[in-house]
């Protein structure tokens, strides 16, 4: 845990930390990546299970807040993002998507049968505002699915099917028929990894899922030696009681390691008081043990054969972890850090976790949290899987947990995005 001196100095200058829990919007983003796996665009996701009991009213008040003030825009990083709009904004409030061109809106089927909303779309497409059709609610046996459609297809850029919903042929005939009409096909709720294969081949412009977060069953696992080096090092940090001068010493020759950590302290968003000009000052400042698992983080970067957003997803786990730790002993704090960025290592190294889990020299809490889901981290990791897959009823949270976690979400992503972009940096 951190001295109170370190706790204010590490604070974001922006405040950014604080602006979801203002909008009380729980939300999430959902990447959706092209065939390269780099990311094409977000969906916000709203959760109305955490927007009060005028869910419609908070929903409003919060988007045009987050808009206005920069908050959404901060959660996507200025990348393109899409979000399903509550019918009395797409009413009344449409003109302020005419100053954000990287916020588009999700049509459903239905609002082509409504007299009011279906003008206001117009608008949106003419102010040249991203507009996806979500074609998933549609009935996957109908022969003629989109031609009640038309008015809708025309104000579409893009149109998103359900990938599991749809057999392997209708999902092709269909891809292709909006593919050669000119419009971007996104497939939607891909899940497992043959689903995403078949995908692949077709004329999808993005892919979005949870197959991103599903590790691939692998018969033999090898783990490249690029791999191996990242986990030796990580097992030497788990396995010494190092103090600042060792921690230096343990990553003294990976200038690239050193160069990241070193950029990524002395940044703006940490606001510090000084520059810190080696690893022992900065293990000094901010702790031993944030400092290492802040070295784990950077270690992983290495592995940028896997999508950024996975390496995205696992820094906001890890984050959220500790902040959902808050409770719990120093000590437990940063080991619930590790084990929310260990939850995805199968995921990033293509091996199963437990054959991982054997190169590395953890703490049994984090080993049982990862490989048998019990132990004192395992509700955790739990709350943070129900968050991202929106499944708030199942976990059974109180309004008061979900206002905890809107806030530990927003925060976790502006963390991880920090610093990954210094992860993903190289030395000039």
């Amino acid at each position: 845990m951190m001295t109170s001196t370190v706790e204010s100095a590490t604070r974001p200058s922006n405040n950014d930390g604080n602006v979801l829990s203002d909008m009380l919007l729980p939300v999430v983003r959902s990447p959706m990546l092209d065939l390269e796996e780099e990311l094409f665009a977000y969906e916000l996701v709203f959760y109305r299970q955490g927007a009060g009991t005028d869910a419609d009213t908070t929903l409003v008040g919060g988007v045009l807040s987050g808009i206005t003030d920069g908050a959404i825009t901060r959660l996507v990083r200025g990348n393109r993002a899409f979000m399903r709009l509550p019918r009395k904004l797409l009413l009344e409030e449409t003109d302020i998507l005419a100053h954000t061109p990287r916020l588009g809106v999700i049509m459903h089927p239905i609002h082509v049968r409504d007299a009011a909303v279906l003008p206001r779309l117009q608008q949106l497409a003419l102010r040249k505002c991203p507009l996806l059709l979500d074609l998933g609610d549609l009935d996957p046996a109908s022969s003629e699915p989109h031609g009640p459609l038309e008015p809708l297809l025309r104000l579409a850029s893009y149109v998103r099917l359900d990938a599991k919903a749809l057999d392997a042929d209708t999902l092709a005939t269909r891809s292709r028929q909006l593919f050669e009409r000119g419009i971007g096909v996104i497939a939607g709720n891909v899940d497992d990894h043959a689903t995403y294969a078949r995908c692949r081949a077709l004329p999808f412009q993005a892919i979005q899922g949870r197959h991103l977060l599903v590790p691939q069953q692998i018969e033999v696992p090898v783990l490249t030696p690029s791999r191996l080096s990242m986990l030796r090092l990580m097992g030497a940090l788990q396995d010494s009681n190092a103090g600042p001068v060792e921690l230096g010493e343990i990553i003294r020759d990976d200038a690239v390691l050193s160069y990241k950590l070193l950029g990524c302290v002395n940044s703006a968003y940490f606001a510090l008081p000084r520059q810190l000009k080696s690893i022992q000052q900065a293990a000094i400042f901010f702790g031993v043990a944030r400092l290492r698992n802040w070295i784990y983080t950077m270690s992983l970067a290495s592995t940028d054969d896997r999508p950024p957003e996975l390496l995205r997803t696992a820094l906001i786990r890890a984050h959220m972890c500790e902040k959902l730790a808050q409770g719990m002993p120093a000590g437990q704090q940063e080991m619930a850090f590790m084990a929310g960025l260990l939850s995805l290592l199968d995921t990033l190294l293509c091996a199963p976790m437990e054959f991982v889990l054997s190169h590395l020299p953890l703490a049994p809490e984090i080993r049982d949290a990862l490989v048998e889901e019990r132990g004192p981290f395992a509700p955790l990791l739990e709350q943070v899987y129900a968050w991202e897959a929106g499944d708030l009823r199942g976990a059974q949270m109180q309004p008061q947990d979900i206002r905890k976690m809107a806030s530990a979400y927003f925060a976790a992503t502006q963390w991880a995005d920090q610093v990954y972009s210094f992860a993903e940096q190289r030395p000039h």
